[in-house]
């Protein structure tokens, strides 16, 4: 099949790269000439493990192009996936539709024949409505079926995710779109993922739902680790005594200093807005929202207890600034908060990430970024584990303790076993232990 991807972002690039991988012909489409430009040199806008190697064996096989030409792109084409930005629109947390909207009124001047429009972005309910009426507005009388396809792609984890998924939603009612959605994830149905068909308006809202549940899953295990502190337990262990329960699971079980990235801090708060606007609050989510921006200030307070009450004028190493591991992304990274909170309290900061120092530049110009953990640690006061980077799980302690001005290491992801560090002399701090 014929497939366009409106968007060569996160989401619209390693969709497009899986399509293409499965036997379909992929055009991905992007404004920015300077992306566009750096693809077809083989060169990826993200990190993302095992993408550059899919991207340019399907380049090479001629089955994926990247253009900045939507509407020669759209020509002929038997399905099209708009899958722009929906971030939080300032001044109210709705989703931003300008661009879905934009991306929508180009495809409407481009159709020349059947074809099915494909929401791939995280839109609110009754979004793929308000595309509807535009197509039928501005493309005259084709067929033209809209159809809600939600992605459920993990960052560091997507093409996985995308080529083994736990399960595949298509919302609509259209018979012959139905088919054609068929066809286009034929190769998963054929390996039996499940495809559930829906309402178009039950399919938008099965993604936000989703993400809310697991973000509500971090909530709860964090705010039990600070009860664990209290009273004198062990998160780790009542998270493995709670997750053999198969009603509950173990995934997202993970006490840390609250979640962040492209998905769970916008999708959460544009959920919240709807159901406002439906006059149907979800209260749950509300305090999931709430807790989850306290908890990343708490943990800066957390480290400047670790000082001794005080920050001023020490040195904080901080290891790992993205939101998680392998991904590059710092969107509502919990470091973004922590670091400001250091700064504040008048503490000096050096920090390191295998990926996400240069988009972490234009966020945090007052920090020093280093070269590896071990000069980011030299003459530190605290060195603080932020996100669980494979390289940090095996650091040298002792050779911390030689370069450090002090022994303190804040260790927010229950990385390294308290007895191992203490042992190295460390005055060591965890997450709920």
């Amino acid at each position: 099949m014929r497939i366009t991807m409106i968007g060569s972002g996160y989401v619209g690039l390693v969709s497009g790269a899986c399509f293409s991988d499965f036997g379909h012909e992929v055009i991905c489409v992007d404004k920015d000439e300077t992306k566009i430009a750096a693809l077809e040199a083989g060169r990826m806008p993200i990190f993302e493990p095992g993408l550059d190697t899919l991207v340019a064996t399907n380049v090479a096989a001629g089955r994926l192009r990247f253009t900045t030409d939507l509407q020669a792109a759209v020509r002929g084409a038997d399905a099209v996936f708009i899958a722009v930005g929906t971030p939080s629109r300032r001044g109210d947390g709705h989703a931003d539709l300008t661009y879905v909207f934009a991306a929508t009124r180009e495809i409407a001047e481009a159709i020349d024949g059947p074809v099915v429009v494909v929401t791939k972005s995280t839109v609110p309910v009754g979004t793929g409505d308000k595309v509807e009426e535009i197509l039928h507005e501005l493309a005259g009388d084709f067929p033209i079926a809209v159809v809600s396809n939600p992605e459920f792609l993990r960052e560091g984890a997507a093409i996985g995710d995308f080529k083994r998924p736990d399960r595949i939603v298509i919302g609509t009612e259209d018979e012959r779109a139905k088919g054609v959605m068929r066809e286009v994830y034929r190769p998963l149905y054929l390996n039996e993922s499940p495809i559930l068909f829906t309402g178009r308006r039950t399919s938008e809202l099965i993604k936000y739902a989703a993400n809310a549940f697991l973000a509500t899953k971090i909530t709860f295990i964090n705010e039990i680790a600070d009860l664990c502190e209290a009273v004198g337990a062990n998160v780790q262990d009542v998270s493995r005594g709670i997750g053999l329960d198969n009603r509950i699971g173990s995934k997202f079980l993970h006490a840390g200093p609250g979640y962040g990235g492209s998905c769970f801090p916008k999708d959460t708060l544009a959920l919240l807005k709807t159901a406002e606007d439906y006059e149907t609050p979800v209260r749950i989510v509300e305090a999931v929202v709430q807790v989850n921006d306290n908890r990343k200030r708490a943990m800066g307070r957390k480290v400047i207890k670790a000082l001794g009450g005080d920050a001023k004028g020490k040195t904080v190493a901080i290891l790992g600034l993205t939101f998680k591991p392998n991904t590059d992304d710092m969107r509502d990274a919990p470091s973004l908060a922590i670091v400001q909170s250091l700064l504040d309290a008048g503490a000096t900061v050096r920090a390191h990430d295998p990926e996400g120092m240069d988009s972490a530049k234009a966020m945090m110009p007052a920090i020093t970024y280093c070269r590896d953990a071990y000069e980011a640690a030299t003459g530190a006061d605290v060195v603080v584990i932020v996100t669980e980077w494979d390289t940090y799980r095996a650091l040298d302690i002792k050779r911390l303790g030689t370069i450090m001005a002090d022994k303190v290491m804040v260790d927010l992801r229950n990385v390294y076993p308290a007895v191992d560090v203490e042992k190295a002399g460390f005055a060591y701090s965890s997450i709920g232990r």
